[in-house]
C-alpha cells in the first residue's frame, strides 16, 4: 500500500468507529461499576478500607466514574496552583482533594465557574476543598525557601 493510501482520513468512517469505541468504553464502565466485576462483598470491603473508606463509600466513587475528580486540575490551574507539582510532592493531599471533588454535590456551579472564569474568586462559595486550596494557593505564591 502506497504512503498516500495509508494517510487518507475518512471522517465519516472515523466517527463511526469512534462512536462505537466510546459506546463500548460506557459499556465497560457501566459494568465495572455496577458490581466490581467479580469481586465478592469481602473483597469490595477489604478494598475499601485499604484506601480508608467504607464499602458503600467505595461504591459511591466508583459510580461517579473515572472523570468524577477531572475539575479539580482546572480549579488549580484557576487557582494558579500546578496540580503535577502538588501531586508529586503532597500526594496525599492530593488525593484528599480529588476525594472530596469527587463527592462534591455543586459540580454545575464548579464547571460553569470555571467555564466563566470567576472560579478563583467564587470557590469559597461551593468548594468543599476551598480551606486546603487556600493553603496551596499561598504556598504558590510564596517565595521558594
Amino acid at each position: 500500500m502506497s504512503n498516500d493510501a495509508q494517510q487518507q482520513h475518512y471522517p465519516t468512517v472515523e466517527f463511526v468507529i469512534n462512536a462505537i469505541a466510546d459506546w463500548v468504553n460506557d459499556h465497560r464502565n457501566s459494568v465495572g461499576r455496577a458490581d466490581f466485576g467479580q469481586c465478592t462483598p469481602d473483597e469490595v470491603s477489604r478494598m475499601a478500607t485499604d484506601f480508608g473508606m467504607s464499602a458503600g463509600q467505595l461504591r459511591e466513587l466508583v459510580r461517579r466514574g473515572p472523570h468524577a475528580a477531572d475539575q479539580l486540575k482546572e480549579m488549580l490551574v484557576a487557582l494558579k496552583v500546578d496540580p503535577k507539582h502538588v501531586a508529586d510532592t503532597e500526594p496525599l493531599v492530593m488525593r484528599d482533594l480529588q476525594r472530596l471533588c469527587i463527592f462534591c454535590d455543586d459540580k454545575k456551579r464548579c464547571a460553569h465557574e470555571l467555564a466563566a472564569g470567576t472560579a478563583a474568586a467564587h470557590f469559597h462559595e461551593f468548594c468543599p476543598n476551598a480551606m486546603t486550596l487556600d493553603v496551596l494557593a499561598k504556598e504558590e505564591v510564596s517565595p521558594a525557601k
